[in-house]
């Protein structure tokens, strides 16, 4: 005899259940639960006493079993449909997931037949089995099948691997998942050339699945970034190992920078360009981009160019906590466009622009005020930048004309897979940049950053998202080789986190992918790079 407690409610059980048992899925779309604070599928068997909590479309770790279980149906109907294809996924655009065959073309009936065969599946419920096999057993398998790509990925495992089957279907996709087809009827699946999107429930759109906003510049740089890493045998984890372990670090560290060095010299021929025209450049990107090294690297490129750019921090023009906007839990918002004395930010930019003698808002930490500078002038031919999370929003910006901003939209456009099945997340790239960022410089433990995570996220689907495809140039920030330095860091913290704390199941899942990736000695970062920002030794924070 055991106790299981659900919302505070003890029930006794003299037979070993399965969670999946405990919940009403029609009524509660739960797609997995926490035992004791340890994630676990609807498929676990509970014998003990436990206390349990279902996980719905409020909880991110629910979501992404959901996403996950959905790339495993879409590979299974490929499999069906068109065995002959190898499909592989990228990463997330549209608020969907954008997949292609790696050794064929896709047509929009091809795709409905897909779907159809989706549709044919989640009827007839079948059971998603895990179990565990091999290395050699799973190699054999995929070996048959032509998967180089998951053969050379298992390489790197040392242990049994995890593997799910589906009415004689075996595939792994890193991940943990429901328990059977009949749980996935809620999806998106449509041709968009030259392959298809994949769109589920979201977190940000209460459960729902958002309404399409087509990105084709996003599109573009996801694209471009995908082309560069299999140019560069860098869009897989194993390929990139293989260049580590062939003594080759140097020289794909330094692959790496020189992509970032060439979209900074694409951008200072195009500001070039029109600099009789431009007269303010807007930066913006979520957290932990690398907007703040960027921003200086851009002026650099600018000064070579006999362009002299004048920054303005939009930091010193937030209002006071007490002035800003309320959230929906009560407390000031910071991350709201309106807590920005919006007013102010207008009439200065203005005012510099037109060449009259400004003073600035400075804020003065050591007397928490703001004070002013002395009246500044900008020349002609001297570019504003700004640079902050609302940089793109033309609210800040009223009073300049369209053609004379230059927007760029920065964020980090990793297309790095484990293998043709399972990218990762462009998310848990910045999450790991920030992690390590707060630990070294803000005395942040991973845990607090962990907690702040959801509301920064929040404040990106709100103010910075809606902007990207208005922008003139969209940098991608991401350098391949820094999954393998930054585990040097973040792994030792991470491991840190006690299984009972809130934020375990968080930790755990940066863990497992990282620990694929073979390290890299932080030495050979050179001392501008856009990644020591967060690893400390940056030339620009001197």
């Amino acid at each position: 005899m055991f106790t299981i407690t659900i919302a505070g409610v003890a029930s006794a059980f003299d037979a070993p259940v399965r969670l999946e048992t405990l919940t009403d899925q029609q009524t509660k779309r739960v797609y997995a639960a926490k035992v004791d604070n340890r994630l676990r599928e609807l498929a676990y068997v509970v014998d003990r006493d436990a206390a349990v909590e279902f996980l719905g479309y409020d909880n991110v770790d629910s979501t992404r079993i959901y996403a996950t279980s959905i790339r495993y149906l879409v590979c299974m109907a490929f499999y069906r449909v068109y065995p002959e294809l190898q499909i592989k996924f990228s990463n997330s655009i549209a608020m969907g997931v954008y997949g292609r065959p790696t050794n064929g073309t896709l047509s929009p009936e091809m795709v409905a037949k897909v779907v159809a065969e989706m549709k044919n599946l989640i009827q007839r419920n079948l059971p998603i089995v895990r179990s565990q096999r091999s290395i050699a057993a799973v190699k054999k398998h995929y070996q048959a099948l032509g998967y180089v790509d998951k053969v050379e990925t298992l390489k790197y495992r040392k242990e049994a691997v995890n593997i799910y089957e589906c009415d004689g279907y075996l595939n792994y996709m890193y991940g943990y998942m429901v328990p059977s087809t009949g749980y996935l009827k809620e999806f998106e699946l449509f041709y968009y050339s030259p392959g298809f999107l994949a769109r589920v429930p979201r977190i940000e759109a209460n459960g729902q699945i958002p309404e399409f906003a087509d990105s084709p510049q996003f599109l573009r740089v996801l694209n471009k970034a995908e082309q560069w890493a299999i140019q560069c045998d860098a869009d897989m984890i194993y390929k990139m190992n293989k260049k580590i372990e062939a003594g080759r670090t140097v020289e794909y560290v330094n692959m790496c920078e020189t992509k970032h060095n060439n979209q900074l010299c694409e951008l200072g021929m195009l500001i070039a360009k029109d600099i009789d025209n431009i007269k303010l450049i807007a930066i913006a990107g979520p957290s932990s981009s690398g907007k703040t090294t960027f921003a200086r690297r851009l002026e650099i490129e600018l000064l070579t160019r006999g362009i002299k750019p004048f920054p303005i921090s939009i930091d010193n023009y937030y209002l006071t906590p007490d002035q800003a906007p309320i959230d929906e839990f009560g407390q000031p918002d910071l991350e709201h466009v309106n807590a920005l004395d919006l007013t102010l930010f207008n009439q200065n930019v203005a005012d510099l622009v037109a060449g009259k003698p400004t003073s600035l808002p400075v804020f003065d930490f050591m007397n928490h005020r703001r004070v002013m500078t002395p009246p500044i002038v900008v020349k002609p031919h001297e570019p504003i930048i700004i640079e902050g999370i609302h940089a793109l929003n033309d609210l800040l910006t009223q009073f300049i004309p369209s053609d004379q901003k230059f927007k760029i939209y920065i964020s980090p456009f990793a297309q790095i897979n484990i293998d043709n099945n399972n990218p990762i997340n462009l998310t848990d790239l910045r999450l790991l940049r920030r992690i390590v960022r707060d630990l070294q410089f803000r005395n942040t433990s991973p845990e607090k950053t962990l907690s702040m995570w959801p509301s920064v996220r929040r404040g990106e689907y709100k103010w910075i998202y809606p902007f990207i495809e208005s922008s003139n140039y969209i940098y991608n920030s991401e350098l391949t080789y820094e999954m393998a330095v930054l585990k040097r860091y973040a792994m030792a913290a991470l491991l840190k986190i006690p299984n009972d704390s809130e934020h375990y199941i968080a930790a755990n899942r940066l863990i497992k992918f990282l620990k694929y990736f073979k390290g890299i000695d932080d030495y050979v970062v050179p001392c501008n790079s856009l990644l020591r920002e967060f690893i400390g030794k940056s030339v620009f924070a001197h």
